[in-house]
């Protein structure tokens, strides 16, 4: 009787082969990871500063602002946009209200 599966050997060889390939497969998986988290990092190192002040406008094509907030504020809504302290001085003047929870006016010295 002749035994016609392959030899410890052969299979040996075999898994190898499959291990190798699994190998480089990884190997470029994590090159490709480290591709990403490298455009990731260079991405957020790109973004401009946030502004120190927003402007929250109302809801309508014209309609006038609601809030002023201090830059980072958890309460300003996606109308927001950034302003340069003038700005932000000048909407408080012409009667735009501070935000209640970050009170801008109080960083911009113009308590009533």
């Amino acid at each position: 009787m002749h035994d016609s599966s392959p030899s410890k050997l052969v299979l040996l060889r075999f898994l190898e082969r499959v291990q190798e390939r699994d190998l480089a497969r990884t190997r470029r998986w994590i090159v490709d990871e480290e591709r990403r988290e490298s455009e990731r990092r260079r991405s957020i190192e790109a973004r401009p500063p946030a502004p120190d002040w927003l402007i929250e406008q109302s809801i309508g094509h014209h309609a006038p602002p609601v809030y002023v907030h201090v830059g980072g504020c958890h309460m300003a809504g996606k109308r927001s946009k950034g302003a340069v302290r003038e700005q932000a001085v000048r909407a408080l003047a012409d009667g735009v209200d501070a935000c209640p929870h970050c009170r801008p006016d109080t960083d911009l010295g113009m308590l009533d």
